[in-house]
């Protein structure tokens, strides 16, 4: 809203109101405003969630330290929630499909996690929200993603093209728009495209319409975007639910995402500058740069969330705010055709879902075999079972944030690592 304001004043030769032009500053404004409101509200929002009991209901896991969580406020991701709209609305533009595929995102995950906890804690009901209706409130914003990444005009890459590429709509616009020739008989056009990003790879692109090439033309279409929003529902769901098992220490989720949020802060930034896009001979994506306040407002709203949720933690985040923070991570790196990225990015995540995974298959498995059911973890999620060896909380706190910094800078370096 203040960009809109300060755009309006620069009109009128207004001091000052020109920074707002600029994305460094309103980012800069973003990461101090959401941190400033996490720890302005936060003492307050947990001071009401004490009054009001809003405490941990603990079950008997066997963990060291586990009662000394019973009572310790939840639903505290309301704390990160508003840090993170708050600020978007301030400083960045409103009318811009990312923003606003960002904005849906995080309130209708924080919703589901909020009515999940809500459950939990007022109805007494230690199952929450049933696992089918989380789900199926998952796949419907993959399904709102997905549709409108795919069909939306607003959602478009820069590609070389030649002429013979193109429809004749195209080709009358490219010569309307005067698009400049990069030779080869190559020119650069703003179009409409299912292509991603492969790390590690020298032609780095990978189009998802080729998963259907093998569908007669007149079919490809129809059955590109199907395979496209499916891929798209199942790393919203995937990585939302990681963050969710993920949540299980003192800080660990809440730091974990701060530092994939300023990698996909830092990817968000090159990919919407032409010139980094080009020197770096990654894909310029048009428009995202308002990503990178969004980006900055998530950093602010986890760091300052981290001052009271680090160890021994004042609250926890809860569902509302782990199945929000992993599906904004998701869908950022969807929109910035990063995705294919998070297997290394959100490495953490992954390894935690896998742990669950593996654990539970193993026991199924070997339960059918031998009658009784064997273990590959001491507990799962995969943190648990550092503590059943007897690690400290925040020594493996610490450790895995180590860990996440080492994959975010990998994932980073993949930009010219081909």
């Amino acid at each position: 809203m203040l960009y809109y304001l300060f755009r309006y004043l620069h009109e009128f030769n207004v001091p000052g109101a020109g920074m707002f032009a600029y994305i460094s500053f309103r980012s800069a404004m973003a990461v101090i405003s959401s941190l400033i409101i996490s720890l302005l509200i936060g003492r307050r929002i947990i001071r009401f969630l004490q009054i009001k009991q809003v405490g941990e209901v603990v079950r008997e896991l066997g963990l060291e330290g586990q009662y000394q969580k019973k009572g310790t406020p939840s639903m505290g991701g309301v704390i990160i929630l508003a840090s993170i709209i708050v600020p978007t609305l301030l400083f960045a533009r409103l009318d811009n499909i990312y923003v606003i595929l960002m904005m849906v995102t995080t309130i209708w995950l924080g919703f589901i996690g909020f009515m999940d906890d809500y459950i939990k804690i007022f109805r007494k009901n230690k199952k929450g929200l049933a696992a089918r209706s989380k789900i199926a409130g998952q796949i419907v914003l993959g399904m709102v993603v997905g549709v409108t990444l795919f069909f939306s005009d607003d959602v478009v890459i820069l590609e070389k093209v030649s002429l013979n590429e193109l429809s004749e709509r195209e080709r009358i616009e490219l010569l309307d728009a005067s698009s400049p020739f990069t030779g080869a008989g190559q020119f650069s056009m703003e179009r409409k495209s299912t292509k991603t990003t492969i790390p590690f790879v020298k032609n780095n692109e990978f189009n998802y319409a080729w998963l259907v090439s093998f569908i007669p033309a007149e079919h490809r279409r129809f059955w590109t975007w199907l395979v496209f929003v499916a891929i798209v529902i199942f790393i919203v769901t995937a990585v939302s639910n990681g963050a969710n098992l993920t949540d299980g220490l003192d800080g660990l989720a809440t730091g974990v995402s701060a530092i994939i949020g300023t990698a996909l802060g830092i990817l968000a930034y090159v990919s919407s500058n032409v010139i980094y896009a080009n020197y770096l001979n990654i894909m310029y994506i048009p428009h995202s740069e308002e990503l990178v306040i969004f980006a900055a407002s998530l950093i602010g709203a986890t760091i300052g969330f981290l001052w009271y949720n680090s160890y021994p933690a004042q609250v926890f985040m809860g569902d509302t705010g782990s199945l929000a923070l992993g599906g904004i991570i998701a869908v950022f790196a969807i929109v910035i055709r990063k995705e294919l990225l998070i297997p290394v990015l959100c490495g953490i995540f992954l390894a935690e879902n896998l742990s669950v995974v593996i654990q539970v298959s193993h026991f199924r498995r070997t339960r059918r075999k031998y009658g009784e059911g064997r273990r590959v973890f001491l507990m799962a999620p995969l943190h648990h079972h550092y503590q059943k060896k007897g690690y400290t909380e925040p020594k493996i706190v610490t450790r895995f944030w180590i860990v996440a910094i080492m994959l975010a800078v990998i994932s980073i370096v993949t930009l010219k690592i081909r």
